[in-house]
């Protein structure tokens, strides 16, 4: 049970990836079926192996008509195939979506007395393992050292969400929503190398969404930031072991990340305020959020009227709140800034975000191309990666967490 590396893992081709979704006896199980449905829309061929447990919340006749493949849960089944071997070492990925305590248990001690855990012992791709049980199964010590465990070996452990469990109970041990595991899945799918537990410890501040500018009561000035790139940002920080905090501007109705603090705002001067209380003590603060340059110098109390005809917008400035944090940095604090560019006569887009990385003064900037189908409300994302010791690194196309987690690699490096 040991992530891919460059000399080993499963060998990658222009196949469908193959992945594995093991499934625990969990009432979580349930949501393994909107799991299995995005990971196959998504291309990837997936093979369900979940334990005899799970097939009482779930049918196998539920799972092999979503996959399209066989299920089976001991190791005797397909024995001429040798599948409790075959289906790790074939796998680009393995997702196990509940993980419940006692399959966490299991896992980190080596068990192979189903088909499930015989599978994570022959796998050498990436693991991700999310966990689902009650509060006081996950804070259990030995629930916590087996977890400890699991993440010294490279297997990604996500952390649960917090909220409504079975019953009347409520607290962390809660299955995150599947579009964020699948997210989390893509992401062991591009990168080469695994996601490491590297931001144990620290605390990040992340800034994500578009701010509003009210106008009157119902317009307002904005952008077309969707916070995608912002929430993936604490996401991954979260999944990284990070303290996160994310101060969400509007966004596109997304979900919060699991085990990430939140903080609402809407205008740039409710973003300014608290950033400035929660940067205070943090060890990273990523500015992702798409504050607006300007707000109307008036708010009109009453909604202006048509028939009024077009009215004179009089603007003023909006705080430059990245410099603002910049300027008020604790000692080893490190600043992350990102530029959303166009071209002009002046110069390319990496020319501008060069002279704002001299502007600002922060230890990264990433800067991004905008404009029709760049960037703004799209899942993907491409640029580069600045920082003040003069280095320029190129972020390819791919997921938005995929640039998360290459700034993350970044920041983590010179936290180290």
């Amino acid at each position: 049970m040991r992530p891919a590396d460059a000399a080993g893992g499963a060998a990658r081709s222009a196949d469908p990836p193959r992945v594995v979704l093991g499934v625990a006896g969990g009432i979580a199980a349930y949501k393994a079926c909107e799991l299995l449905r995005r990971l196959t829309e998504s291309g990837h061929r997936v093979r369900v192996i979940p334990t005899k447990s799970a097939l009482r919340f779930v049918g196998a006749a539920t799972f092999e008509a979503l996959s399209g493949q066989p299920v089976h849960t001991g190791v005797f089944s397909d024995v001429p195939e040798v599948a409790h071997v075959r289906l790790g070492q074939q796998a680009e990925l393995v997702v196990v979506a509940p993980a419940t305590a006692d399959l966490l248990a299991r896992a980190a001690h080596g068990r192979a007395d189903d088909l499930l855990t015989a599978t994570l012992l022959t796998a050498r791709c990436p693991v991700l393992l999310v966990p689902a049980m009650h509060t006081e199964m996950w804070l259990h010590p030995a629930t916590q050292d087996n977890v400890a465990l699991l993440r010294s070996r490279g297997i990604v452990v996500m952390e649960p969400a917090s909220g409504r469990l079975t019953g009347v109970d409520t607290g962390p041990g809660r299955l995150p929503e599947p579009v964020e595991i699948a997210e989390l899945a893509r992401l062991l799918l591009e990168r080469a190398d695994a996601l490491p537990h590297d931001l144990a410890g620290r605390r990040v501040v992340v800034s994500a969404g578009g701010t509003r500018e009210p106008l009157d009561p119902v317009r307002f000035l904005g952008n077309r930031s969707s916070g995608r790139q912002g929430y993936a940002l604490a996401r991954v920080a979260a999944q990284r072991g990070a303290e996160v905090t994310l101060v969400s501007a509007h966004t596109a109705d997304l979900v919060p990340p699991a085990g990430v603090r939140m903080v609402h705002v809407g205008t740039a001067e409710q973003l300014r305020e608290a950033m400035l209380v929660e940067a205070k003590h943090a060890d990273v603060v990523a500015m992702a959020a798409a504050v607006a340059d300007f707000r109307p110098a008036a708010l009109v109390d009453h909604k202006i009227k048509k028939t009024a005809g077009p009215p004179s917008l009089t603007l003023a400035m909006n705080p430059d709140i990245l410099a603002e944090l910049v300027g008020l940095r604790p000692a080893g604090q490190l600043v992350v800034g990102f530029a959303a560019e166009t071209g002009d006569e002046t110069g390319d887009v990496l020319f501008h975000g060069r002279a704002k990385l001299a502007h600002k003064g922060c230890d990264f900037l990433v800067v991004n191309a905008v404009g029709e189908g760049l960037a703004f409300e799209q899942p993907d994302n491409a640029g580069w990666l600045l920082s003040s010791d003069g280095g320029e690194t190129e972020l390819p196309s791919g997921s938005k967490a995929l640039l998360a987690s290459r700034v993350w690699d970044a920041v983590a490096s010179r936290l180290t």
